[in-house]
């Protein structure tokens, strides 16, 4: 929508760097360039909000070092080709290693930015089907598997995931979970700070439990270190204690009798000595919780990105079911999405080890493999091995475990194509790299995280400005590609693929708006800068399940014996713990960060340096490192050399590093000024060691030695 004004024209769209989607108000001058982003005041969902992330938008769309015409590398050389050329060639080259070695020769990796990319959802997904590849991975396996995992166990569908009602609750509890940085994560909370304001204006406490005084800790009424990798000890006694008082959990939940034979050796003080949070801080925190009229706990990545992420987010369920705030206002809940993706069946309910990973035989999720397996599968000879790679909007060499050796790997791949519009440490070992539009050069509305919003609304976001004809959207990409692959097998794609194949994002949306609950369109959503507002979240349960039997049953079999393994291995005194001479390794974000990207930005990188090693000042003192210091971090899977800052915020025995740094790769595309100081944290991390139900990627708690650096 554009104003009337003679010299700018306003426009109204959709942040779609993170989860929180904000609403923004863009002017634009009279050269058409961007003269300012604001947060949008009359968006329903976000408020007024804006982080930096959002300017980050403008850094995107005019970076000279962005891609916007299809690369081929010839003789080692990259070089500009058409877009048919790319496309056939690449079409050729995946039926080609097909027909060698098998359809599961082929690999994918699908990265975070496809679930910001409306293309990429309605698209995408149609090469990953034209493949027939079992060997699929994503960024799911490096972050919030273990989420998923649990709802499919407990509610019938991986995407049926509770959030806190924060807007309404008395009591907020997170564990592992950063939102003053990250603006929210598997819960699309936009304005988490004027939120937490409002919390304590009504009355309401806010408790935090990670082993950094993060910037959500340092607002909160409470903050309890807790050691990394043990938080499953603390809410096992938590429920226990919980359960102790009594059970709130509605009538269509079964099986809580099992669930107490099972957390009954997990009282609070063996939480204690294995996790370093006090008995009377769990017992508190248990009091707190019960007598709350309306409470919400929730985990987030630094639950879940450890050995026993799924029983954690379990747990976590549990907590809200036992202390009746599943499904009430003020507790967690469930949305409602106009376009509601659970409900029209586009999004699998989920399975778990229909099939498993050919060298270590580790689980599949959802038609995912954990790609902490990627590497060995491209290594490892024999039928099956992956001999190509496509990768989608990612960049696993800097963003899963031990990613310099992924690296290495890629560089034995018989061919590989990366649909992304930058050179990178994943994409410069390509073949093939094809370059979608930018974010501002496409329509959007958020197919995913409405399922995980405070509020239900919907919001139709124009492209800002149009592709060149030199261009392609993702959704064409991936359009051109399947055709492809089609054609060279020498098939034809059905009626009804070709129609879905040709039918724009934008006029696929339009359809579902038409059809969903309250019904509305494209046209009226532009109308509305601000979207519709379908109101706050409201009770969903047990209609909403996807269970056959419509209950829960929450004695889930393969989690309680996940709790009798390590109840067992409490009672051995053969629970892991580190060496005298080792710290915990964690990871962390930043609210000018994301992720393994947009470190190229100059609006997000400019400032004090975010890339330092964290560490308490009682564990630097005995190793020779002072602030400022450079130290080597040393781990099962690497070395990095890394600048040290010295903080209390850490909990001692732990340290700190970001994720997603270190692009200071040879023939990354980046230009020597956009090159960021850093260390990938992920050059640390262990692809042997994954979570112990669905084999999420741990990438907390990681033991490793620090020194002091040696001078160069």
């Amino acid at each position: 929508m554009a104003s009337n004004s003679a010299t700018s024209s306003t426009r109204y769209l959709q942040c779609v760097i993170c989860e929180a989607s904000c609403g923004l108000k863009v002017t634009l001058g009279l050269d058409n360039r961007i003269d300012s982003i604001r947060g949008h005041d009359e968006d329903p969902l976000s408020r007024g909000h804006i982080c930096p992330k959002a300017f980050a938008l403008k850094d995107i769309h005019e970076d000279p070092d962005r891609l916007t015409r299809p690369l081929r590398k010839i003789d080692g050389e990259w070089v500009q080709v058409s877009w048919h050329e790319a496309i056939e060639h690449t079409a050729k080259r995946l039926h080609e290693v097909q027909t060698a070695h098998g359809r599961n020769s082929v690999g994918v990796y699908l990265g975070n930015p496809n679930v910001h990319s409306l293309g990429a959802i309605t698209h995408g997904l149609s090469v990953v089907r034209a493949l027939k590849s079992r060997n699929i991975f994503s960024a799911t396996s490096v972050d919030q598997l273990p989420h998923q995992v649990a709802a499919w166990a407990l509610y019938g569908h991986q995407f049926l995931i509770p959030v806190p009602d924060i807007d309404r609750t008395d009591l907020l509890v997170l564990i592992g979970h950063n939102p003053m940085a990250s603006n929210g994560s598997i819960w699309t909370v936009p304005a988490f700070p004027q939120r937490r304001r409002e919390l304590a204006s009504r009355g309401g406490r806010l408790i935090v439990i990670d082993p950094r005084r993060t910037e959500t800790a340092k607002g909160a009424d409470e903050h309890h270190f807790i050691r990394p990798g043990t938080d499953v000890y603390a809410l096992l006694a938590l429920l226990r204690a919980l359960l102790a008082k009594g059970d709130r959990a509605p009538a269509y939940v079964i099986g809580m009798d099992d669930v107490r034979r099972a957390v009954e050796p997990f009282t609070p003080e063996v939480a204690e000595s294995l996790t370093g949070m006090p008995a009377r801080v769990i017992e508190d925190l248990a009091d707190a919780l019960w007598s709350a009229e309306r409470a919400a706990v929730h985990g987030r990545m630094g639950l879940s990105t450890q050995a026993f992420g799924v029983v954690g987010q379990w747990a976590v369920q549990l907590i809200n079911i036992v202390t009746g705030n599943l499904d009430r206002e003020g507790g967690t809940m469930l949305t409602k999405p106009v376009i509601d993706a659970v409900a029209q069946g586009m999004v699998s309910s989920g399975h778990l080890g229909a099939w498993t990973s050919r060298v270590r035989g580790l689980p599949e999720f959802g038609g995912e493999l954990p790609v902490s397996v990627l590497r060995e599968e491209i290594e490892t000879p024999g039928e099956g091995q992956i001999r190509a790679l496509v990768t989608m909007a990612g960049n696993p060499v800097l963003s899963t475990p031990a990613g310099h050796r992924l690296g290495e790997a890629l560089e034995g791949l018989e061919f590989m194509v990366s649909v992304d519009f930058y050179l990178n440490e994943t994409t410069r070992h390509a073949d093939v790299i094809l370059p979608p539009t930018g974010p501002l050069e496409r329509d959007h509305y958020d197919l995913i995280f409405h399922m995980f919003a405070v509020r239900n609304t919907a919001r139709w976001s124009e492209a800002l400005f149009e592709r060149n004809d030199e261009q392609r959207h993702d959704w064409e990409i991936a359009r051109d590609l399947t055709l492809a692959l089609f054609k060279e097998r020498g098939e034809r794609p059905s009626l009804e693929q070709q129609t879905r194949l040709r039918t724009s994002p934008k006029r696929q949306v339009d359809v579902l708006l038409r059809t969903g609950s309250p019904r509305t369109s494209v046209k009226k959503l532009t109308e509305t800068p601000g979207g519709l507002d379908a109101g706050p979240l409201t009770s969903l349960l047990p209609e909403r399940l996807k269970t056959d039997s419509k209950q829960v049953d929450v004695a889930v079999a393969l989690v309680l014996e996940q709790i009798d393994e390590l109840a067992g291995a409490v009672a051995a005194g053969q629970v892991w713990t580190p060496a005298e001479d080792e710290l915990l390794l964690v990871g962390r974000r930043h609210q000018r960060d994301n992720n393994s990207w947009l470190h190229n930005s100059p609006t997000l990188t400019k400032g004090r340096a975010r890339h330092h090693l964290l560490m308490h000042p009682d564990d630097a003192s005995g190793r020779g490192i002072e602030d400022g210091s450079r130290a080597q971090v040393t781990s099962a899977a690497g070395r990095v050399e890394v600048e040290v800052a010295l903080t209390e915020d850490m909990m001692p025995g732990v340290v700190s590093l970001p994720h997603g740094y270190g692009h200071q790769v040879e023939g990354s595309g980046l230009s020597v000024a956009k090159q960021v100081e850093g260390a990938s944290i992920n050059d640390l991390t262990d692809p042997g060691r994954v979570e112990s139900v669905a084999a999420n990627a741990v990438l907390n708690g990681v033991p490793v030695r620090v020194t002091h650096a040696p001078a160069s």
